[in-house]
C-alpha cells in the first residue's frame, strides 16, 4: 500500500512538470480560489494568522490578502514539481534577478560558514537550487513519513551537489562541518520545532515556540547569518532572488533574544511581500504553558 502512494505521489508529481510556468501558476490560481471559498482548514487557518499577525489591516484588507495568500501557496505547491523534475537549466533560468547576492560573496570571503535563512516565502525550492548551483551548500529537513518519498525527495535536491541533511543529532554535527568548512547551511527558520532546542518568543506579537538552532550553530562555528527569499513576479515573469541581512542578535547566548532576532528578521522579509508567504501553515499552535492555541481555543498548552 505504501509503495502504491508512492507510485501515484510521483507520477502526480511527473504529470504536473510537463506544465510550463504559466500554465503550474494559472492551475495554482485556481486551485487557490477554490480553496479559499469553500469552508476549508487552509482559509480558516490563514484567516487565524492575518488577524493575530497583522491585526493593523482592515477587514476588506485581511479578506483580500487571505485570498491571495492561498492562491499563492497553490501556486507554489504546483511549481515544486516543476522544480523536482524540469533540468536544472532550465530551472535556474527562471530566475531573472537577484538583489543583494555580493552580501553571501562578501560573507564567504570572512573565511567563516554561512547561515541561510530561507522562510517558507515565494518559492523558496528554487532558492535552494540556485544557491547549490554557486556554493558549496547544505539544507537542513525533516523527513517525510514515506521513505521512498524521502529518496526521491533527496535525489532531486542534490542534483547540483547540495547535501539534505536531516534534523537529527548526526545531521546537526554534519551541518557544524560544512559551516566550519566555509560552506553555507539552509534553515527554514519559520517552522516550530521539535526537541529541546528552542524558546519562546514573539513572531508578529504573540509568544510562540522558536528555533535556537540557529544561533547555536552561529556560537559553535562563528558562523555568518543571511535572510533570503524568492519572489515570484507577476505574470509567470519568473523568480526575483533576494538577500538581506539578519539581526545582529541572531547569535545571542541568551535563548529569547537570539529567538526573538531569528523572528524580527523573518517579519521584516514576510512585509515585504505578505501575500507571498505561507499563512496558512499553524505557526502560531506551540504557545506558553496555560495559554490558548489559537487554532483550537478551548485546548491550552501543556505545562
Amino acid at each position: 500500500m505504501r509503495k502504491l502512494k508512492y507510485f501515484t505521489i510521483a507520477s502526480f508529481l511527473r504529470v504536473v512538470s510537463w506544465l510550463s510556468l504559466s500554465a503550474a501558476q494559472r492551475l495554482g490560481r485556481l486551485v487557490g480560489q477554490v480553496l479559499w471559498r469553500l469552508p476549508t482548514k487552509t482559509r480558516q487557518v490563514t484567516d487565524i494568522n492575518l488577524a493575530i499577525c497583522l491585526p493593523e489591516l482592515s477587514a476588506s484588507e485581511r479578506t483580500q490578502l487571505s485570498k491571495d495568500s492561498v492562491k499563492h501557496t497553490a501556486m507554489t505547491a504546483l511549481e515544486i514539481p516543476l522544480m523536482w523534475e524540469w533540468p536544472v537549466d532550465r530551472c535556474l533560468g527562471l530566475v531573472r534577478e537577484t538583489v543583494g547576492l555580493e552580501l553571501v560573496d562578501d560573507a564567504l570571503a570572512s573565511g567563516k560558514g554561512l547561515i541561510l535563512l530561507a522562510p517558507h516565502l515565494g518559492n523558496w525550492e528554487l532558492a535552494g537550487l540556485y544557491f547549490s548551483s554557486r556554493y558549496k551548500m547544505a539544507a537542513l529537513y525533516s523527513p517525510p513519513n514515506m521513505a521512498e518519498f524521502e529518496e526521491y525527495m533527496i535525489k532531486v535536491r542534490s542534483r547540483l551537489g547540495s547535501e539534505p541533511v536531516r534534523g537529527d543529532r548526526r545531521g546537526l554535527l554534519r551541518m557544524m562541518t560544512i559551516l566550519k568548512e566555509g560552506g553555507i547551511a539552509g534553515i527554514l527558520p519559520d517552522q516550530s520545532p521539535r526537541g529541546k532546542t528552542n524558546a519562546f518568543a514573539p513572531f508578529f506579537g504573540m509568544e510562540v515556540k522558536t528555533m535556537t538552532l540557529v544561533a547555536k550553530l552561529m556560537q559553535k562555528t562563528g558562523a555568518n547569518a543571511l535572510i533570503t527569499y524568492t519572489e515570484r513576479l507577476p505574470k509567470a515573469q519568473g523568480f526575483r532572488i533576494i538577500i538581506d541581512k539578519a539581526s545582529n542578535d541572531l547569535a545571542s547566548l541568551d535563548p529569547i533574544v537570539a529567538a526573538t532576532a531569528l523572528n524580527e528578521s523573518v517579519e521584516a522579509l514576510i512585509r515585504r511581500a505578505p501575500e507571498q508567504y505561507q499563512w496558512e501553515y499553524k505557526r502560531l499552535r506551540h504557545r506558553p504553558a496555560g495559554e490558548p492555541n489559537p487554532y483550537n481555543p478551548s485546548k491550552s498548552q501543556r505545562e
